[in-house]
């Protein structure tokens, strides 16, 4: 392939006249990644009675997806620098959609976990790579615009993965979760085949794979020190080893970043104001968004007793204005900025947080999540424009692998916090236990959420810098 765009020819400068049909198939293809997480959560307990799996091993069909997902997605990112954006694409998309027929197909846990983990390295190669492809079709405005739809099909598919996995559970069967995944992948990956440009690739350089390694070593550590913690505590000592491994391992990974002749990412990246109030906008969005979810969903099933199927149809409206706010967000932040617009999402997120603390009952949690939901989804707009609006074209797939990568630690910290903070409610067997062990939990998130709206004016720079 060549190194420079070739699919269409243009104007130079001039955008690319393929690009939102582009971004459409991209924001396809990321829906499946994102749907795969809370669809699979759904039918979990059907995978393990038809399949005979235990406790460890359904935690398993979880957590194998999200260590490989977020421990490769900077190697994802960096490969798509140096070996071109349509190709990690494309290979990513080939192998997420291979490894679903193997997961659908699976009679045992053996096959379902190799599945499981080989779909997540697909994904850590077409969600950065993907992203930052939007980032270098897309331009001012323009570009603001593509980022809210694409997170509004990130921060609404989460949402929308509780209701299609009751549906499919409920329907077809458990193994159809991953068998929707064959016929989707396989247009996608044809319709961008023929569309989707040749992106010139970085200059110079080689894949880093010490880097590679120890990056991934330490990632994978502290994001499953991270489930581990929401299970058996923060000062579970297997939790604690696992915390200083992830700690040692990154130094090592810094240093040898500083004396590699073609490193993995230039360290000095998370030095840049803009990146650094990005990658903390993202983490802080996804530990809110993923507590949340994971709270509302175990209310309503555990506390209301309503069923999977019923609690996904009560999540559609979340899902709703999850898109609506991250679409309306990426018209509005460049008139207002992503500074104003960051704390205005987290002070309605707060109180949105707040309404089930407040009243009890399915109303209540229903529309305290679905404003929560609001300011969450206008954030993942925030953090994509803020951390990517300002990098040079060869660093945008390692700067789109460090955005997703702190996505992933978001989601583990935000599902273990709640965890330990809601664990009286998920364990009480009394019903003032467990309303009690939720407001915990809500209050936290809410605090969180206030004390991020002030953190965010601080460190976002200005809308002049």
């Amino acid at each position: 392939m060549s190194d420079t765009e070739t699919t269409s020819p243009h104007a130079p400068g001039a955008p690319h006249p393929q690009r939102w049909p582009v971004l459409g198939l991209l924001g396809l293809a990321q829906l499946m990644l994102i749907l795969d997480i809370t669809v699979v959560a759904i039918a979990l307990p059907h995978m393990g009675t038809e399949l005979g799996l235990d406790r460890a091993a359904l935690t398993w069909v979880v957590s194998g997806y999200a260590l490989a997902f977020g421990s490769l997605m900077l190697l994802g990112g960096r490969a798509a620098d140096l070996f071109g954006a349509k190709r990690v694409v494309l290979a990513g998309l080939i192998l997420f959609t291979a490894a679903s027929l193997a997961a659908g197909l699976a009679t045992g846990a053996p096959l379902l976990l190799g599945a499981r983990i080989a779909q997540g390295a697909g994904a850590a190669m077409l969600s950065p790579a993907a992203l930052s492809v939007v980032v270098r079709l897309f331009d001012g405005d323009e570009r603001n615009r593509a980022l809210g739809i694409w997170s509004a099909l990130g921060g609404g598919g989460a949402a929308l993965g509780v209701l299609l996995g009751g549906l499919i559970t409920a329907g077809p069967g458990w193994a159809w979760v991953f068998f929707v995944n064959v016929p989707v992948g396989l247009v996608v990956l044809v319709a961008l085949a023929r569309i989707l440009p040749d992106l010139p690739r970085a200059s110079s350089g080689s894949l880093d794979v010490p880097g590679a390694t120890l990056v991934a070593a330490a990632t994978s550590a502290l994001i499953y020190a991270l489930i581990r913690a929401g299970d058996h505590g923060w000062l579970n000592a297997v939790s604690l080893a696992l915390f200083a491994f992830a700690a040692v391992t990154y130094t090592a990974f810094a240093a040898w970043q500083r004396r590699a002749s073609a490193p993995l990412m230039d360290l000095r990246l998370l030095g840049r104001r803009p990146v650094t109030a990005g990658i903390f906008v993202i983490a802080v969005a996804t530990a809110l968004m993923v507590g949340v979810f994971f709270l509302g969903s175990f209310y309503l099933q555990n506390h209301q007793g309503h069923g999977a199927l019923m609690t996904g149809v009560l999540f559609l409206p979340v899902a709703l204005v999850t898109m609506a706010a991250a679409t309306t967000a990426g018209r509005v932040i460049g008139p207002l900025g992503a500074r104003v617009l960051a704390a205005v999402a987290l002070l309605i997120a707060s109180a949105g947080l707040l309404v089930p603390v407040l009243w009890s009952g399915t109303t209540a949690m229903v529309t305290g999540v679905s404003v929560a939901a609001a300011g969450l989804g206008a954030l993942f707009v925030v953090a994509s424009a803020t951390a990517l609006g300002s990098v040079a074209p060869h660093e945008a797939g390692v700067t789109s692998g460090i955005v997703s990568t702190f996505h992933e630690f978001g989601a583990a910290a935000g599902a273990a916090a709640v965890s330990s903070a809601a664990a009286a409610g998920i364990a009480g067997r009394t019903g003032a236990t467990t309303a009690a062990g939720f407001d915990d939990a809500f209050l936290v998130a809410t605090g969180v959420a206030a004390l991020s709206a002030v953190l965010a004016m601080w460190l976002i720079p200005p809308k002049s810098e």
